[in-house]
């Protein structure tokens, strides 16, 4: 009876020790700050879409101008 309870205990021993590892290991945080980091820049595009279309049609339009006074 003594046998099956150390058995037990031994394993119960190894399934927490296990679960501990699992909570105290941080390998993925990085991962989490990037992927946040992504979504967070994805939400600022969607708010300022608008400006940010404004800003690029200004820059593109006056690359068009100075190309044409090269040109000419």
């Amino acid at each position: 009876m003594k046998e099956l309870q150390n058995k037990a205990r031994s394993i119960g021993n190894r399934i927490t020790g296990g679960i501990k590892a699992f909570w105290n290991d941080e390998a993925g945080m990085g991962t989490v700050e990037v992927i946040l980091i992504i979504v967070v820049l994805i939400g600022l595009v969607i708010v300022f879409k608008k400006q940010i279309s404004g800003i690029v049609e200004d820059v593109f339009k006056t690359i068009r101008e100075e190309t044409r006074e090269i040109t000419n």
